[in-house]
């Protein structure tokens, strides 16, 4: 059902290191890159994963209530691509743990203060 999502930037350069660390944990690489944006992902069938400048040429913002979620395939996973975030700069949100149902998630904020999680399901 999902595409793509994207994320706003103000600082692309810093954005794209930031997140070719830290994706390239889950397996995505590169998939284009334009002069406002970067977008990654593991296939081209796959949901992929960018940030952009904002085409209005405002500053970029975090939404409030929005988040993007990063599947992994394991608890171990999970745990290290939230220590790669912080490790990075980004922010504590929500330490790795089980949260019900058979979710395990960890939550972050990244250097533009965009929400994000990392997550699997217990097999």
């Amino acid at each position: 059902m999902i595409g793509y999502t994207c994320l706003g930037t103000n600082d692309k350069p810093r954005a794209t290191a930031y997140y070719d660390a830290l994706l390239g944990l889950l397996g995505a690489k590169r998939f284009y890159e334009t002069p406002r944006g970067v977008g990654w992902g593991i296939a081209p069938d796959q949901p992929m994963f960018a940030v952009n400048t904002p085409f209005d040429g405002e500053p970029a913002t975090a939404g409030n209530g929005a988040m993007v979620a990063l599947s992994a395939t394991t608890q171990e996973r999970v745990r290290a691509v939230y220590e790669k975030a912080l490790e990075l700069g980004g922010s504590d949100e929500g330490a790795p743990g089980p949260r019900g149902g058979g979710f395990y998630g960890a939550y972050f904020r990244d250097l533009d203060g965009n929400k994000l999680a990392v997550f699997c399901y217990a097999a």
